[in-house]
């Protein structure tokens, strides 16, 4: 029998502790490595963990780790993301999402917001009550709703029978499913309903983000104006930019306001358009996101993305009819590695834009998102060439490192 939209649904306890083993009894001193702090990279630095938590001083009895030749950063937080390792958080049973949860931690990721594509609004309801109990347990940050609510001219791999516009009421709906758990509404603002609707998002201290939109610039700015703070997945599923129709691109990327996620796969995006981006927006405004649906971490094939099926060739996801791409197979390391290695970052900002400004959207910095005392013992042990050696989650290896 069908689970009545927004009512609870049991989180089976076996699975949720396969994600959440208790931290490390003894005290620890990860030394020696290359630090990267909101200051600055420590060469030669130190973090202590003690619990779940970076403490301020180290113990007598700590073990001490050498991470000599290695960065160490934070963990990484993903606030755009439909599943992995063969699941998906649209249509997955629990188990399934706690797979794609520790699928994502095991390439960094220690903080996830689970992303649902356009669907049913009684099916996005359900979907909403499952999630608010995984995020209730801590094991997902909060829900990104992405669609129904946006444009047929630019839905991507969203079903277009499904679209409706983004009525304050409709709206309100999926909010209320959450139960306080809703992070993140993507809009077509220009919609009926749409500037409305991000009055009521922020009203309810949800992030009202501007994507799959046709906006013009003059709709777009209007939308910002009402409180919309995101640009999803920039570039993509957007009018372009023009010279007399400037268009949402430049609206977004000139307003101090606005963070713009960037998929940085090398296939969503040129590198010149990521340095675009980049370099007008700022570090402080730049969000990396993955986008991953199933195959992420998991291969080549066919896969369903909400009632659409999808054709996953060497790593990138298309739609089998009509061959839009359909997210990404990216994890966050290789986003990390990509930005540093070929487009040239430099890691601070990398780690600003992968780590530390998508956990000040989530209102969570005081947590997450930097290597400082009292925070969660989140972390990402690097190579010199920047390959993932090791993670913890709060103050637990997911990945025990590998520094031989």
């Amino acid at each position: 029998m069908a689970t009545p939209p927004g009512a609870r649904v049991p989180v089976e306890s076996a699975a949720t502790a396969a994600l959440a083993r208790p931290a490390t009894t003894h005290p620890q001193v990860l030394a020696g490595g290359r630090v990267v702090l909101p200051t600055g990279t420590v060469t030669d630095g130190r973090v202590i963990v003690e619990g779940t938590r970076i403490a301020g001083s180290a113990p007598e009895n700590a073990q001490v780790i050498d991470v000599t030749g290695h960065y160490v950063v934070p963990g990484f937080v993903d606030i755009h993301n439909h599943g992995g390792g063969g699941a998906s958080f649209t249509s997955g049973t629990v188990e399934d999402v706690l797979k794609g949860i520790h699928t994502h931690r095991l390439h960094g990721t220690t903080t996830l917001v689970a992303s649902t594509v356009t669907g049913d609004m009684d099916f996005l309801a359900q979907r909403a009550g499952l999630l608010s109990e995984l995020a209730e347990q801590g094991d997902i940050a909060g829900i990104h709703f992405e669609g129904p609510f946006i444009s047929p001219c630019r839905k991507g791999a969203h079903s277009e029978e499904l679209l409706r516009d983004p009525e304050p009421a409709e709206v309100r709906k999926l909010i209320d499913a959450a139960r306080g758990r809703a992070k993140m509404v993507t809009l077509a603002t220009e919609l009926p309903g749409g500037i409305d609707s991000v009055r009521l998002l922020a009203e309810h201290g949800v992030i009202a983000a501007i994507g799959h939109t046709d906006a013009t610039y003059e709709q777009t700015v209007e939308a910002i104006e009402a409180g919309a703070t995101v640009a999803t997945h920039l570039f993509n599923a957007m009018p372009q930019i023009g010279h007399r129709a400037p268009g949402p691109i430049t609206a977004l990327l000139e307003d101090d306001r606005i963070t713009v996620e960037l998929i940085d796969d090398g296939t969503h995006l040129h590198p010149a358009s990521l340095q675009l981006a980049f370099h007008h927006a700022g570090a402080g405004r730049v969000a990396f996101i993955t986008d991953a649906m199933d195959a992420a971490g998991f291969g080549d094939g066919r896969y369903m993305l909400g009632p659409l099926e999808v054709e996953v060739s060497e790593g990138v996801a298309r739609l089998v009819d009509g061959g839009s791409i359909a997210g990404s197979t990216l994890t966050l390391d290789r986003a990390f590695k990509r930005a540093v290695t070929i487009d040239r970052l430099p890691v601070e900002d990398v780690v600003a834009a992968i780590s530390a400004n998508p956990a000040k959207l989530l209102g969570m910095y005081d947590r997450i998102g930097s290597l400082e005392p009292g925070k969660d013992a989140d972390l990402v042990v690097l190579d010199h060439q920047f390959a993932l050696k090791g993670v913890m989650r709060r103050g637990e290896w997911v990945v025990d490192p590998q520094l031989g």
